[in-house]
């Protein structure tokens, strides 16, 4: 896991294809493969893109997850939240829209009185 600490600041874009902590202060755009995690103290102003992410800092910005994003009763976000599931724990603040995506192919499989039926 990569971790930038709660003392150092970065202005620019970080990629990653693995996962990241964060507790110091982003400024810019975030891209990461694997999971985010931001710190109590952590601050982005810009955007995040990731697979998973768990936010207890401030972010003003988007924030795109194709799975879960759990947003922490310290987290305060500023923009939309664009992800797969979420998880809010009581405390946390965000302002902005809230849109769950659902992949075009995903399917639901409805099992009634022994018959089976795909919906898509």
């Amino acid at each position: 896991m990569n971790s930038i600490a709660h003392d150092t600041k970065i202005i620019g874009d970080i990629e990653s294809e693995g996962d990241i902590r964060l507790d110091g202060v982003l400024d810019g755009i975030l891209n990461c493969k694997g999971r985010v995690v931001l710190g109590p103290q952590a601050r982005i102003k810009g955007e995040i893109h990731s697979a998973t992410a768990e936010i207890s800092g401030v972010v003003e910005g988007e924030i795109t997850v194709t799975d879960l994003l759990s947003l922490k009763s310290t987290a305060v976000i500023s923009g939309d939240l664009i992800m797969g599931r979420l998880s809010v724990e009581p405390g946390a603040r965000f302002s902005g829209i809230c849109k769950m995506n659902s992949s075009e192919t995903a399917q639901l499989d409805i099992e009634f009185s022994g018959l089976k039926k795909e919906i898509s």
